[in-house]
C-alpha cells in the first residue's frame, strides 16, 4: 500500500466523523488564504508609505490606509480565533475516533477465527492495536490541525505568487520545489529500513508478552538473566536497524533549515537588484520574504509530518492487515436463529484440513440421538477435538455437512448454536476479574443462588466459601491464584449456569485428582441426563457409562459401540486400554482386558 493510498484510508476510518472532518478540511483552506493575505496586505501598506516618500507624491492619511490596516488586522484575528477552534474539534476529534477505532479493531479480532489466533502472538496483536490506533490519531489531529493548510499552501498558493511578481514568484516556486524534491529523495530512503524497525518492535512486543506470561516457568527454571539477556538482543537489533533511519531524517531537518536561509536570501538579494532596475517594488520584495519565511515554516511542518508518517506507516500497515483478515466462519445471509435445539447431531462425510494438504478430519458420519452421551477418544491428533470444533463452528469443513436437528449449522446463526453449546476446555482460560464475572460468562443475569448451584454441582462451592470476598474474589491473570483444579471446576461451574441442551467435555477432568474427579464425575453424569453429550477423554475409564464411544484413528473413525462391545472386540480401543492400564502385555491367550480391570485401573 502506498502512502498516498494509507494516507486515504486512515482518513477514511473518520466514519460518523467525516462530516466534521470536512468542515476542519474548510477551515483550513480557509487558514492557509488567510496566511497568504496577511503579507501581501502589509506589502500594500508598505508600497503605500515609500511612494508618498517620492518627490511630489501626494501624503498618505490615515483614512487612506484604512481599509488595508483593517483587513490585514481582520486576517490575523480570523487566523488566531479559527486557528483554536480548529485545534480544539481537531484534538476531540482525534481522540474519539482513536477510541472507536480501537474498539472496532477489537470486535473484529475477537471474531477471528482460532486458526488466527493460534498463529499470531496474543502481545503482537496488543500492540498493533495500541499503536496503530494512536498512529492514526495522531495523523487525524496533525492533518486537521497544521498539515492539510500545509499542503494547500505548497500546492495550490504557491504557485498563485507568480500573479504578484513572476520573477519573484517563479524563483520562490523553484527554490521551494528543489527543497521540496531532496527532502523527497532523502525520505524515500528511510521507508524500507523503517519497515524492518517495526518488525524488530512486533518481535520486542511478542518476546516481552511470552516471558511475562511465564514467569512461574522463567523463576523455577532461572532463566531470568537469560530471558534479560534475550530481549536485549533484541533491542540492539533494533536500534542497529533505527540509528540509520534517524541519520537520514537528521539530514532532512538539516536541510529543511538550510533551505530556509538560502530562500530568505536569494528572495533578498534578487529582490534588491529587481528594485534598483525598476522591476520590483519595495512592498514586493517584504511581501515575498514574509511569504517564503512562511513556506519554509509549511515545508518544515511538511517534512516532520512526512517524517511522522512514514515512522508510523508501518504500524498502520499492521493495523490494516489484521483488519482486512475475514472471519472464516460468518453468517450466511438469511441464518435461522433457534432459540433452544432439542440435541440431535449427523455428521455426513465431513473432513476438514487446517493446511489444505494433511487431513485433520476424514469423511467423519455418525448420528448422535438427542440427550445421548458420546465420547470420542483416540491417541492425540487422532481428530478429537478438530471434529467437536467443527460442530461449534470453531471452523467449518472443506466437504461434509454437519446438522443439528436436521439443520445444516452453517444456516444457523453462530450466536444461536454457540449459545446452545457449553463448552468446558481441557485448559480453563478464566478472565483476571472476579468469580462472578467469570460465572457470569455463561449466564449474565445469574443470581447469586444461581451461581452457589452450579458451584455445587460443580464440587466448587467449598474452595468458593474459603476466599476471602468470596464470589466477588478476583482470581488474577488466567484465575492463577486458584490450583488447576480449581480452576477447572469454576470453569465447569460456569458452563454448567449457562445450561446448554448440548455439552462438550474436553478432557474436563484432567487437572483433578482422584478423589475430586470422582465426585466431579458423578455430578457430570447428574448434569448430562436430558442433554446431548459429547465428551473427549483419553482416560478411558472417565467414558465407562458413555452410551456410544467413537474411536479416532488418523481422523477417521475406525471403530464405535459401547464400553463393553469395544473392548470385546479387541480392536484399537482395546489397544488403548491395553497401553493405558497394563504395565506388560500378556500371552496371545490372555490378552483380552475386562471392563472391570479397566474400572479398577
Amino acid at each position: 500500500m502506498s502512502l498516498i493510498r494509507l494516507y486515504a484510508r486512515v482518513l477514511g476510518q473518520l466514519g460518523s466523523d467525516l462530516r466534521l472532518g470536512a468542515i476542519l478540511a474548510l477551515a483550513n483552506v480557509a487558514l492557509a488564504i488567510a496566511a497568504f493575505a496577511e503579507p501581501i496586505l502589509f506589502g500594500r501598506i508598505i508600497d503605500v508609505l515609500t511612494r508618498a516618500q517620492t518627490p511630489g507624491a501626494a501624503p498618505v492619511t490615515f483614512s487612506s490606509l484604512t481599509p488595508l490596516v483593517a483587513a490585514w488586522v481582520a486576517f490575523g484575528l480570523f487566523s488566531i480565533g479559527a486557528g483554536v477552534l480548529v485545534a480544539l474539534h481537531a484534538d476531540r476529534l482525534s481522540h474519539r475516533r482513536r477510541l472507536a477505532t480501537m474498539a472496532n479493531y477489537f470486535e473484529h479480532v475477537l471474531e477471528l477465527p482460532l486458526a488466527f489466533h493460534t498463529a499470531t502472538h496474543s502481545g503482537r496483536v496488543l500492540k498493533v492495536m495500541l499503536e496503530g490506533s494512536n498512529g492514526m490519531a495522531w495523523l487525524w489531529l496533525g492533518f486537521f490541525r497544521e498539515h492539510f493548510a500545509a499542503l494547500v499552501a505548497l500546492g495550490v498558493l504557491l504557485p498563485l505568487t507568480v500573479f504578484l511578481n513572476w520573477r519573484l514568484g517563479l524563483l520562490l516556486v523553484l527554490l521551494v520545489g528543489v527543497f521540496t524534491v531532496l527532502t523527497a529523495i532523502v525520505l524515500r530512503k528511510t521507508e524500507t529500513l523503517q519497515g524492518r524497525v517495526e518488525s524488530y518492535h512486533s518481535t520486542l512486543a511478542e518476546h516481552a508478552s511470552d516471558a511475562l506470561g511465564n514467569v512461574p516457568v522463567i523463576q523455577s527454571f532461572t532463566r531470568v538473566e537469560a530471558e534479560a539477556r534475550a530481549l536485549h538482543g533484541i533491542i540492539h537489533q533494533l536500534l542497529q536497524a533505527q540509528n540509520p533511519v534517524l541519520s537520514w531524517w537528521a539530514l532532512a531537518s538539516v536541510a529543511t533549515r538550510a533551505s530556509a536561509t538560502i530562500t530568505v536570501t536569494a528572495i533578498f538579494l534578487v529582490g534588491t537588484g529587481l528594485h534598483l532596475n525598476g522591476l520590483a517594488s519595495i512592498g514586493e520584495i517584504v511581501t515575498f520574504m514574509s511569504i517564503a519565511t512562511m513556506l519554509i515554516g509549511r515545508l518544515e511542518q511538511a517534512v516532520q509530518f512526512i517524517n511522522q508518517l512514514f515512522l508510523q506507516a508501518p504500524k498502520m500497515l499492521e493495523f490494516f492487515e489484521i483488519l482486512d483478515t475475514t472471519p472464516a466462519v460468518h453468517d450466511r445471509p438469511n441464518a435461522k436463529d433457534v432459540e433452544r435445539f432439542k440435541g440431535a447431531v449427523q455428521f455426513e462425510n465431513v473432513s476438514f484440513s487446517y493446511d489444505g494438504k494433511r487431513p485433520a478430519v476424514q469423511d467423519v458420519s455418525f448420528s448422535v440421538r438427542p440427550g445421548e452421551t458420546v465420547a470420542l477418544v483416540g491417541a492425540t491428533g487422532s481428530g478429537k477435538s478438530t471434529t467437536l470444533g467443527l460442530l461449534h463452528r470453531a471452523f467449518d469443513p472443506q466437504s461434509g455437512v454437519i446438522r443439528i436437528d436436521g439443520d445444516d449449522i452453517r444456516d444457523l446463526t453462530l450466536a444461536s448454536l454457540r449459545r446452545n453449546i457449553g463448552v468446558v476446555f481441557q485448559e480453563p482460560m478464566l478472565f483476571a476479574r472476579s468469580i462472578r464475572e467469570n460465572l457470569q460468562v455463561g449466564k449474565p443475569d445469574a443470581t447469586d443462588e444461581e451461581m452457589i448451584q452450579a458451584l455445587e454441582r460443580a464440587q466448587a462451592v467449598e474452595f468458593i466459601r474459603r476466599q476471602p470476598q468470596g464470589l466477588d474474589t478476583i482470581i488474577g491473570e488466567r484465575g492463577r491464584s486458584l490450583s488447576g483444579g480449581e480452576r477447572q471446576r469454576l470453569s465447569i461451574a460456569r458452563a454448567l449456569l449457562k445450561n446448554p441442551p448440548m455439552l462438550i467435555l474436553d478432557e474436563a477432568t484432567s487437572a483433578l485428582d482422584a478423589a475430586t474427579e470422582r465426585k466431579l464425575q458423578m455430578a457430570l453424569e447428574e448434569v448430562m441426563k436430558g442433554r446431548t453429550t459429547f465428551v473427549i477423554a483419553h482416560r478411558l475409564a472417565t467414558v465407562r457409562n458413555a452410551d456410544r464411544i467413537l474411536v479416532f484413528d488418523h481422523g477417521r473413525i475406525v471403530e464405535t459401540g459401547t464400553f463393553d462391545e469395544l473392548l470385546a472386540k479387541g480392536g484399537r480401543f482395546a489397544e488403548l486400554a491395553r497401553a493405558q492400564y497394563m504395565t506388560a502385555e500378556p500371552p496371545r491367550e490372555t490378552r483380552e482386558v475386562t471392563a472391570e480391570q479397566v474400572v479398577m485401573a
